[in-house]
């Protein structure tokens, strides 16, 4: 995972998924890191290609990097207990947010698809798609526990494959209300319902993202909780020395 990315995921273990976009995350919160965070029952894993450590674990207060125990005194002991207990606690958070991402990216794809002059069938068969997408969706928000079930190719080929569901079914109605205004005679009708069917995905995005900016005062309430962790984290090393700089929070 490269740094800066999907913040949402690295640090509050979930989804940074497309319904809480990373980068807003980042530059909402000014917050990134470079690790990758599982939430296993007994304890948090957090884990990079590089550099060292590449593996550090946390459980109730007793820390591994990369295999090796690290000695800690009382204080820091405390502060990863409460570390973890936080970040447990911010999980639940994220994802009623990433839920409510969800909702209004249907609601946005919704009114969009409304002013297309879709057919009836047509409109019942993409409210039929979206609705089945999203509880998908939905499903693996609240299963998942860890950045790597989103993270790369796989964000990507979720998102590739819920628009390879529904983009084709909207293109297709354009283009046969395209051929229907063209054999009315209507020739500038036809061709720019025609571009419009071309460009559907390029210009629905912009527009989609515009509605999502709604969410970000939810994201916003996330950004002292993130600040807390970064607070705790600070000053302990690993058993190389060197600081775990699990998450880098600016200003």
């Amino acid at each position: 995972m490269y740094p800066h990315q999907w913040l949402a995921i690295l640090l509050l273990s979930l989804l940074a998924v497309p319904p809480v976009p990373a980068q807003d995350l980042a530059a909402t919160c000014h917050a990134s890191s470079s690790y990758d965070v599982t939430l296993d029952t007994d304890r948090v894993v957090f884990d990079r290609a590089a550099p060292a450590p590449l593996r550090v674990e946390l459980r109730q207060g007793v820390l591994h990097t990369d295999g090796a125990a690290v000695r800690l005194d009382a204080e820091d002991r405390d502060r990863l207990a409460l570390f973890e207990r936080d970040l447990r606690a911010l999980a639940p958070r994220v994802r009623t947010v990433a839920q409510n991402g969800v909702d209004l990216a249907v609601q946005a794809l919704r009114a969009e698809a409304g002013g297309m002059g879709l057919g009836a069938d047509t409109r019942a068969e993409f409210d039929r798609r979206l609705a089945a997408d999203a509880r998908e969706l939905k499903q693996r928000i609240a299963a998942s526990n860890s950045s790597h079930d989103w993270q790369g190719d796989a964000a990507n080929r979720y998102a590739n494959q819920i628009a390879a569901d529904l983009l084709p079914l909207l293109a297709g109605d354009l283009g046969r209300q395209a051929i229907d205004a063209a054999m009315s005679g209507d020739l500038q009708a036809a061709a720019d319902l025609r571009d419009r069917a071309a460009s559907l995905a390029s210009s629905l995005q912009p527009r989609l993202q515009q509605r999502m900016q709604a969410l970000r005062p939810q994201v916003e309430a996330l950004c002292p909780s993130i600040r807390r962790l970064a607070g705790l984290q600070q000053g302990v090393r690993g058993s190389n020395g060197q600081l775990l700089n699990l998450l880098q929070v600016g200003r």
